[in-house]
């Protein structure tokens, strides 16, 4: 059933698509802060540095942009820019905090070809539900002794990085029942693997993607740096045989994709699997 509708839309995690424009109305902020306005461009009520600490302890929580902007009232293009500057300045430090694991869906490799690296962990597990879907799982230290998760589902044969949670901070106990939820769509077990693994695989297939005129998930940049410094290029060689191999999720718009790999790949040069109603 369109691989468990993309992982259940990667656990949630992505909120329908819309937006709030406060416009020129009195707002209330989630702190209970007294009543301001809204002039259209600032809101003289909060000042910058306590708003950052608030996107920053947002961002820790698990919140998309999307659920921050909401979460302070305020329109999603104001948010944009603190949510960067925020990611920014924790991709800083990221790289520098100690792995406590990396984990991969299992059968990744299926229909890939991989250049070396013969301690790179695969099964053959075999899931026809998941034609080319992978899904990569990082975990790194934080503060306190809580661990930060990211996880990325990502289209090997076609469209790259398509969904991204977190980073979520957790206690170092949950960690283990959230990979348990974060993979539960798979016929096998997750694989323990390295994180060059996960970098190869997910930043290779974001490149892969961009060739074809696809981009990331919305929330990747933000996410990047769990999976450390991308220097490029993948040992890995993306698409389905060497063919770019498109395979419609519950969320995929096949028109336009199949408009965009006839202009980037030419018609004979790709496979695809779509819905026929």
């Amino acid at each position: 059933m369109a691989f468990a509708l993309a992982v259940a839309h990667m656990l949630g995690d992505v909120l329908e698509t819309g937006s709030h424009e406060p416009g020129n109305k009195l707002v209330r902020s989630p702190a209970r802060r007294p009543w301001v306005r809204w002039s259209g461009q600032e809101n003289v009520g909060v000042e910058t540095e306590e708003l950052m600490g608030r996107v920053h302890a947002l961002r820790k929580s698990g919140c998309s942009p999307k659920e921050i902007a909401r979460a302070l009232n305020l329109p999603p293009a104001r948010v944009a820019p603190l949510v960067r500057t925020a990611a920014a300045a924790e991709q800083a430090t990221a790289t520098e905090r100690e792995i406590v694991g990396c984990w991969i869906s299992p059968g990744w490799s299926g229909g890939l070809t991989v250049e070396g690296h013969p301690e790179w962990p695969d099964v053959d597990a075999a899931d026809s539900d998941a034609l080319g879907l992978v899904s990569v799982l990082v975990a790194r230290e934080e503060a306190r002794g809580r661990v930060g998760v990211c996880g990325y589902l990502v289209d090997v044969y076609c469209l790259g990085v398509k969904d991204v949670i977190g980073p979520r901070v957790m206690d170092r106990h949950a960690v283990r029942d959230f990979a348990h939820d974060f993979f539960h769509a798979y016929q096998a077990q997750p694989l323990a693997a390295p994180v060059d693994l996960a970098r190869h695989l997910v930043f290779g297939a974001a490149e892969y993607a961009r060739s074809l005129g696809f981009t990331p998930a919305p929330d990747f940049d933000t996410t990047a740096a769990y999976l450390g410094l991308w220097d490029g290029p993948s040992a890995i060689g993306f698409g389905h045989n060497g063919k770019p191999f498109f395979v419609q999720g519950p969320r995929d718009n096949a028109t336009e994709i199949l408009e965009t790999l006839e202009r980037s790949a030419g018609w004979d040069n790709f496979h695809f699997l779509v819905s026929v109603y």
